[in-house]
């Protein structure tokens, strides 16, 4: 039997009023057992499709569209485009799930949600998993998301928008041409005669002046976060990961909750939790006594 998503969507309060947050959620809505994926930057929750069918036997999965990507409404405020509004957002979507326990799946952005969220007293997750991020990021990596994000452009079919997307995504690590256009086809919404990005263009407004210093300035915040962590944490890594450095990855593991390390070799930033051995990975962990 093939299992399909179900679009949701909650009301979450912004600056300027309310928005609605889509959210797929995937397995049986009954059951007490929830894993929240959380997903990238410029990407959506259809990201998680193969992890969620993975997961679905055992959990209730639950995808987000942060605001201003996906099928979520675009913020009338851009500065809602930061960390601390979509923790808020994420508070309201749980208190919508009713779980009084759950597992988290956040790749970069999502991570940094993630780690927002689990630093707060009484938080409600169980297992924590950060794909490749961590409270140091590397200037160079936020440098090449600032080239992109953000940018007006248009792609006259499905196969074009693939091919630019994938010339900057190389490090995603290699994929197949049925599992790239699968990560693609949610990116896109309808424009004109072609496709744009599925995402509000002033999510990139913060990039526009970001320094090797302001970059570095909220390190001392996040790792104060980090540490505030008690969950059990894994921390994925693509070996070639220009955000997240092999230092700052193994300082995870020896401080705050002292994330289990993974790395996959012949990816950077950042595994899309689509191979086999990144599911796995990631399935073992959560699934673990």
């Amino acid at each position: 039997m093939t299992i399909e998503p179900v679009l949701k969507h909650v009301q979450c309060l912004g600056s300027r009023g309310l928005h609605r947050m889509a959210y797929w959620e995937w397995g049986d809505a009954r059951n007490p057992r929830v894993l929240v994926c959380v997903h990238g930057l410029t990407r959506q929750g259809r990201d998680f499709d193969v992890l969620a069918r993975a997961m679905a036997g055992e959990y209730r999965v639950v995808c987000p569209d942060v605001p201003g990507r996906g099928h979520s409404d675009w913020l009338a405020d851009p500065t809602g485009y930061a960390v601390p509004s979509y923790v808020a957002s994420m508070v309201t979507l749980l208190a919508r799930l009713d779980a009084e326990q759950l597992d988290w799946v956040g790749t970069s952005m999502g991570g940094l949600i993630g780690m927002g969220l689990c630093s707060l007293p009484g938080a409600p997750v169980r297992r924590l998993v950060l794909n490749d991020i961590g409270p140091a990021i590397a200037y160079e990596g936020l440098a090449r998301i600032g080239t992109y994000v953000g940018k007006p452009v248009h792609w006259r079919t499905e196969q074009e928008a693939a091919d630019a997307l994938w010339a900057i995504s190389q490090g995603f690590g290699p994929h197949s041409a049925e599992q790239w256009l699968a990560l693609t086809r949610p990116q896109l919404r309808p424009d004109g005669d072609g496709f744009k990005p599925h995402y509000d263009p002033a999510i990139g407004l913060a990039f526009q002046h970001i320094t090797r210093e302001n970059a570095a300035a909220g390190e001392a915040m996040l790792w104060a976060a980090y540490d505030a962590i008690a969950c059990p944490t894994l921390l994925l890594r693509g070996v070639q990961s220009d955000l997240l450095s092999a230092a700052t990855a193994q300082a995870m593991s020896g401080r705050g909750p002292r994330a289990r390390l993974v790395e996959f070799e012949g990816v950077g930033h950042a595994p899309t939790l689509v191979q086999p051995e990144q599911v796995k990975a990631v399935r073992d962990f959560l699934l673990s006594p």
